[in-house]
């Protein structure tokens, strides 16, 4: 592979990423690695995420990539910066489109749907504070139970159940958040469901980061539009179950298990 992007998060939720970058670079070589071991990211505590996230990034160096893709709200929001200092190649990262969900809204109340320790972190309150004066027309909604629907296949293979599922979780968020009009999808988990929040509530927009994130990482590098796959495996995640996730989403690459690393 030449100069790959490498894009990793603690499953399926970075193949969109990967999907985005193919679209934009199809030239682009990468290495696509999804680590099943470690999800969720947003149960960690902050020193079991870094930890996870320096050893992540040590193990992808080796293969010698021109940037990496921290493909996670959660750790990029709450230790990009932090973790830079550990990498000899660009990092970059997921953050929620919260600029764009402002300028999309008629009444000016949004919402950031994210893994707990996103949406219950200091980091978080201080982004919002970053990018708007109106904080309190900002709500902060924890979408663990909507990201665990994505990594066991279930949104795949048991649609029926995820749309009851899915209907529930978004009418319990506008009970409580009656004049949201925009929510963002910042789990990359979320995006795969977002066909399912779409049909239970019409009438809101549901805003996936990806083709920022793409954007920012300029022309990359011309290969041979490789991608790679390396995957850990943990619990219920097995290598089994997430070939058949892809295979059902029509994505055919060579996937490579991945012991301790």
């Amino acid at each position: 592979m030449h100069k790959p992007i490498a894009v990793f998060d603690a499953g399926i939720g970075s193949y969109a990423i990967v999907a985005e970058i193919q679209k934009r670079l199809p030239k682009q070589d990468i290495i696509y690695f999804a680590d099943r071991a470690s999800f969720p990211y947003g149960n960690k505590d902050r020193e079991r995420l870094l930890a996870i996230m320096r050893k992540t990034i040590a193990f992808l160096e080796s293969s010698a990539p021109s940037a990496i893709v921290v493909a996670s709200n959660a750790p990029s929001i709450m230790m990009l910066d932090e973790i830079r200092q550990y990498s000899s190649v660009p990092l970059f990262g997921v953050f929620p489109p919260l600029q764009e969900a402002l300028a999309a809204s008629a009444s000016g109340h949004v919402g950031i749907m994210g893994v707990r320790s996103l949406v219950d972190s200091k980091a978080l309150r201080l982004f919002v504070q970053r990018h708007t004066a109106a904080t309190n027309n900002v709500a902060m909604i924890n979408a663990s139970p909507m990201v665990e629907l994505v990594e066991t296949g279930s949104f795949l293979f048991s649609p029926a159940e995820t749309q009851i599922a899915v209907t529930a979780f978004v009418d319990e968020v506008f009970r409580q958040y009656p004049t949201i009009d925009v929510l963002t999808l910042s789990s990359t988990h979320l995006p795969w469901l977002r066909p399912f929040f779409e049909t239970a509530r019409p009438g809101c927009r549901f805003l996936d980061p990806a083709e920022k994130i793409v954007a920012d990482l300029g022309e990359g590098t011309t290969g041979t539009g490789q991608v790679r796959g390396m995957v850990t495996e943990g619990g219920n995640y097995d290598l089994e179950t997430f070939r058949r996730m892809l295979a059902q989403i029509g994505v055919e690459i060579p996937l490579e298990p991945v012991g301790q690393f």
